[in-house]
């Protein structure tokens, strides 16, 4: 139990290195508001564009979409950060990893809009239209609000996964909780670092998962 406790709560290892998870936490809270801003920003709007039924703009939607959901993000990451410099392209970790989780998260939320806009009855578009609504009016006055209305909780569902695989940065030298905690724990010899960014996980996306949860409930009920 000792030897336990030494090599996973070494209270010496925890405190030393505790700013450095720290640090990593500021990065790992910055990449994840940017990569759900922008993926279910542009994830809707690749829904809306969508709606106007544009035969080759829907085929390179659903291409996008298709591709994006079926490719492992880790392949992806692996693919642009080593594979684009040897075209002369050359980015910085945090931008590959911001690129390609939000493009991931904006296949998901392309797909997930995409649902709740065919989900609104046709009634619904007819009536906006009677009232003297052009198309692009009644899909932004009436109808994708009512859409985002019923897609909350699993976007907020996609939103919270696409964060924590933030820490797939790792592999490629990102500086977010888990890449401190792996650096620290290579230099200590001891994985008490890595405890304490599982910690660090917890307390910042647990609030996320319970607020998951109240959604889900929340817009789960008939006239919420």
């Amino acid at each position: 139990m000792d030897l336990f406790l030494d090599q996973f709560v070494n209270p010496e290892v925890l405190a030393k290195y505790a700013p450095l998870i720290l640090k990593g936490a500021g990065v790992t809270v910055v990449l994840s508001l940017l990569i759900v801003l922008a993926g279910i920003g542009f994830g809707a709007l690749l829904a809306c564009l969508r709606a106007y039924r544009l035969r080759l703009v829907s085929f390179l939607i659903v291409v996008f979409a298709d591709v994006f959901r079926a490719l492992p993000p880790l392949v992806l990451i692996l693919l642009v950060f080593f594979g684009l410099p040897n075209i002369g392209v050359v980015l910085s970790s945090f931008t590959v990893l911001f690129i390609v989780l939000t493009l991931v998260l904006a296949a998901f939320a392309e797909e997930i809009v995409w649902a709740g806009i065919t989900s609104i009855p046709k009634g619904q578009w007819e009536a906006a239209r009677s009232t003297g609504l052009g198309f692009t009016q009644a899909l932004f006055y009436v109808v994708l609000p009512q859409a985002v209305r019923m897609v909350i909780p699993p976007l907020t569902n996609r939103a919270i996964a696409i964060t924590k695989m933030t820490a797939l940065g790792m592999v490629i030298g990102v500086p977010d909780i888990l890449g401190q905690a792996t650096t620290a724990q290579s230099f200590s010899a001891n994985a008490s670092p890595l405890t304490l960014a599982a910690v660090a996980y917890v307390l910042l996306f647990l609030p996320f998962v319970i607020a998951s949860r109240w959604l889900e409930a929340r817009f789960a009920r008939p006239g919420s």
